[in-house]
């Protein structure tokens, strides 16, 4: 599949179906109002997965035709193409994840591989990071902790704090993400956040559980 999740093999269905038990943040529990009304709505228009909704919705013309219709009407459309949106994070920049020595960025750099993005292909398997490793003059444990990062990147939410905080808290994968507990986790990233200074407050029960939850729609692309 790829880096990111494959939004045209969820069926509009599917994602209403999601969205009616999902974990949201208060900013955006309006996406659980009147869900059979809208998204009847948009199968009406032809609609039949998540990529053709977000193509529809970026588009201006049809954003502002669809804004118009009484049960999509205020700030519904806005903040479902904000969700939408958040299911293809951005690519986190190496260098801006601490640990990693200049060296390395350098070396990265180089040939061109400044994100998580670029990343991806190069660390997907033993021997593709073998053979980039050989490449880039980068030991093969550092290569593995890259991989790992950008893994974790792959997970909405996941900025370069988040994810390498992950990663020393041994949740270093996608899978390991998706099969955490949220109440371990949430004490574990609220003791070492606390202790390191990393966040101002504290991360809620909920935000882990969105963040647990955002692991298992990931699919699991790198072998380890």
């Amino acid at each position: 599949m790829g880096y990111y999740i494959d939004l045209e093999t969820i069926k509009i269905e599917s994602y209403k179906t999601k969205l009616e038990s999902a974990y949201l943040p208060p900013s955006r529990m309006i996406l659980k109002d009147m869900l059979d009304e809208r998204f009847a709505y948009f199968k009406s228009l032809g609609i039949v997965n998540v990529k053709q909704l977000m193509q529809i919705l970026k588009k201006k013309e049809k954003f502002a035709e669809l804004s118009k219709v009484d049960c999509l009407s205020g700030d519904y459309l806005t903040i479902l193409l904000r969700e939408l949106n958040s299911t293809l994070p951005k690519p986190n920049k190496i260098k801006e994840f601490v640990g990693i020595s200049t060296d390395t960025i350098l070396k990265l750099e180089k040939i061109g591989i400044k994100n998580t993005v670029k990343l991806f292909d190069k660390v997907k398997n033993a021997r593709n990071r073998k053979e980039f490793a050989n490449i880039t003059g980068i030991n093969d444990s550092d290569v593995l902790e890259l991989t790992k990062l950008t893994d974790l990147s792959r997970i909405k939410w996941v900025g370069v704090t988040f994810a390498r905080m992950l990663y020393d808290l041994g949740i270093d994968t996608v899978e390991k993400a998706s099969k955490a507990d949220p109440i371990d986790l949430h004490k574990k990233v609220n003791i070492i956040s606390k202790e390191l200074n990393i966040y101002k407050g504290q991360i809620g029960l909920n935000d882990i559980k969105i963040f647990v939850n955002a692991a298992k729609e990931v699919p699991l692309e790198i072998e380890y």
